[in-house]
C-alpha cells in the first residue's frame, strides 16, 4: 500500500533519487502521506461521474500514526532532561566549558529536533558562531532536513567533510520577493538555487533557470559569508547503520543515508488506519439501518422512519429495516490490536501497556518492561550521541580557539581545541525510592570497604541527584566535614568548661 501511495506523488525527475525517498519518509513521519489524495473516506461515490471511489484513492478518517510514535518515544531516551549525557574531559576546566556549550547552544533542544528529523533517514546540523551587540560571541546550532542537501567527503578521509552543496528549485516570483531581478517573462518559471559551505565560508550563487541546460551557476558577491575556521561547520548524521531504501528501483539505496526508523512499519500502519476507518463506517451504519420497502407501498404518504410515527404499506406491501450486526467490529479491533503488535516488533517500539501496570515500578523492571525501545534508543546513542554531539562540542572548542565564546555575556575559559571529550549517559529509567535507598547501601559500603575513591562515589550518584559540578560538590562535602568536626569540637569544649563550673 505505501509503493501505491508513493507511486501517486508528483516526483520531479531533475532531483536525486534520495530527494523523492526522503520526501515521502518525511510525510509519513509528519502524518502528510495522505494529503495527495482527492477524496475524504466518507466521499464513497463520485457524484459527477457516478463511479464507486476505491479505498486507495480515499484519505482514511482515523489515524494512529505508529510511526511518529515510535520516533517520539526513540528520541525521548535520548535526549529528553532526564536523559540527556554529562559532558566529561579530563583536561582541567574543560568540562565547564563543553557544558556552557551545551547552555549557549541549547543542544538539548537541537538534538531532540535533529534526531526526529533524521529519522527518516539523516540529518545535517549548522553550527554559527554569532556575534552579538556587545561584541561577544555565542554558539547557534540548527538542524536541517537533508532533503535538498548533498556532502561531499573526502576520499583520502570519508568521514571529514569537504562540503555541503545545497540546491533546490524556487519560482521567480519568490525570487524577486526576496531582492533578486526577475524579468516579468520568468516570475512563474523555475529557477535552481544554490549555496555550498566549505572550510573557509558560505557561498552563494546566482539563480539560474531550470529548464536552461547551458545555464553555468555564478558566484553571488553580493552575499555569503567568510568564516574561516578551517574545517566545515556542519556534522552530516546517518541514522542508524544501513542505507536507506530508495524507489527508484528494486535493490537502490543510498549511499550517504541511514536506515528509516520506522520504514518496516509503514505498511502495517496504512492497514491499521484503513481498517479502523473501515470499522468506523461500519459502526456508523450499524446506527442508521437501511429501509428497505416492498412494493406496492402506501399511496399518497411519506415514509418517515420514527419510533412514534408508524409505517403503513398497501395489503401486498412490507417494510424491513437492513440492520449491520456489530460483532465485526470486535473482531477487527482483535485483528488491529494484533496488527500493531507485529508493526511496533518490527520497529522495536513500546509494546507495554500501562494499564497493566499495577504499580511503580524499578528502573530495573522497566527497562526489561521496554527492552526493544532500549535496543533501538541505544544504537541512535551511537549516531547521535557518540557522533553528532561530541563532534558538535569539537567543532565548538575549535571555533573557540578563534572566536572566545560567552555564555549570558560571561566568557568561558580557554581550553585546549583538542581536549577529550567524553560522554557519560544516565540510567533509562528514573530510580524508584527503593533503587536509590539500594544504591546509598552499595555505595556506602564500597567507601566503607576502600575499594573506590569519594570522587568515584559521587560521580556514581551524580545522575540520581542532578549534581553537574563534581569538584564543586567534592568541595562543599570537603566543608561540611571540617563545619561537622568544628561543631563536635566546640560542643566538647562548651561541656568541658561546664564541668569545670560546676565542680567550683
Amino acid at each position: 500500500m505505501f509503493l501505491s501511495l508513493v507511486s501517486r506523488l508528483k516526483r520531479d525527475k531533475d532531483y536525486p533519487p534520495r530527494q523523492f525517498a526522503i520526501d515521502a519518509y518525511s510525510r509519513v513521519r509528519d502524518g502528510a502521506i495522505y494529503d495527495h489524495l482527492e477524496h475524504s473516506f466518507h466521499e464513497e461515490q463520485d457524484a459527477a461521474n457516478n463511479e464507486y471511489i476505491p479505498l486507495r484513492d480515499r484519505r482514511p478518517s482515523v489515524r494512529c500514526n505508529i510511526c511518529r510514535i515510535v520516533v517520539d518515544d526513540s528520541v525521548s531516551l535520548l535526549f529528553s532532561e532526564g536523559h540527556f549525557p554529562t559532558i566529561k574531559s579530563e583536561v582541567e576546566g574543560a568540562p565547564d566549558v563543553l557544558q556552557g556549550f551545551v547552555k549557549t547552544g541549547r543542544l538539548n533542544d537541537v538534538m531532540i529536533d535533529a534526531a526526529t528529523t533524521g529519522s527518516v533517514g539523516s540529518v545535517a546540523i549548522q553550527m554559527r558562531i554569532l556575534e552579538q551587540r556587545d561584541k561577544t560571541y555565542r554558539l547557534f546550532y540548527e538542524p536541517h532536513s537533508t532533503e535538498f542537501l548533498t556532502p561531499i567527503f573526502d576520499p583520502q578521509a570519508p568521514d571529514t567533510l569537504l562540503k555541503i552543496v545545497e540546491k533546490y528549485k524556487v519560482r521567480g516570483d519568490v525570487l524577486r520577493a526576496r531582492g533578486y531581478a526577475i524579468s516579468d517573462q520568468n516570475t512563474a518559471a523555475a529557477f535552481w538555487f544554490s549555496r555550498e559551505w566549505n572550510e573557509q565560508g558560505e557561498v552563494w550563487f546566482l539563480p539560474w533557470l531550470a529548464n536552461d541546460d547551458k545555464a553555468v551557476a555564478t558566484i553571488d558577491t553580493s552575499k555569503g559569508v567568510v568564516h574561516g575556521l578551517g574545517f566545515v561547520p556542519w556534522v552530516w548524521v546517518r541514522n542508524l547503520p544501513g542505507k536507506l531504501k530508495l524507489f527508484a528501483g528494486e535493490l537502490t539505496y543510498s549511499e550517504i543515508d541511514g536506515a528509516c526508523t520506522f520504514a518496516a512499519a509503514i505498511d502495517t500502519m496504512i492497514e491499521i488506519e484503513y481498517l479502523l476507518s473501515q470499522g468506523g463506517r461500519g459502526l456508523k451504519y450499524t446506527a442508521d439501518p437501511l429501509l428497505i420497502v416492498k412494493e406496492p407501498a402506501a399511496p399518497d404518504r411519506q415514509m418517515v422512519r420514527s419510533p412514534n410515527m408508524a409505517l403503513i404499506t398497501a395489503a401486498e406491501g412490507d417494510a424491513k429495516l437492513l440492520e449491520i450486526g456489530g460483532t465485526s467490529f470486535a473482531v477487527l479491533v482483535d485483528y488491529v490490536k494484533v496488527l500493531r503488535e507485529l508493526a511496533l516488533e518490527s520497529v522495536h517500539g513500546n509494546r507495554s501497556e500501562p494499564s497493566k501496570l499495577a504499580a511503580a515500578q524499578s528502573g530495573r523492571a522497566m527497562e526489561l518492561l521496554n527492552l526493544a525501545l532500549i535496543w533501538i534508543a541505544d544504537r541512535l546513542r551511537i549516531s547521535y550521541g557518540e557522533g553528532a554531539l561530541r563532534e558538535l562540542l569539537r567543532m565548538a572548542l575549535l571555533g573557540h580557539a578563534k572566536f572566545p565564546i560567552s555564555v549570558e555575556g560571561k566568557p568561558l575559559a580557554a581550553v585546549a581545541p583538542d581536549a577529550d571529550i567524553t560522554l557519560h549517559w544516565p540510567a533509562w529509567y528514573h530510580k524508584t525510592s527503593h533503587d536509590l535507598q539500594e544504591e546509598a547501601t552499595t555505595v556506602k559500603t564500597l567507601r566503607d570497604a576502600k575499594v573506590i575513591s569519594r570522587e568515584s562515589a559521587v560521580n556514581y550518584i551524580a545522575p540520581s541527584y542532578d549534581i553537574e559540578d563534581i569538584s564543586a560538590e567534592l568541595a562543599r562535602i570537603e566543608k561540611d566535614a571540617k563545619d561537622d568536626i568544628a561543631l563536635v569540637a566546640d560542643a566538647a569544649s562548651a561541656q568541658v568548661v561546664e564541668q569545670v563550673r560546676v565542680s567550683e
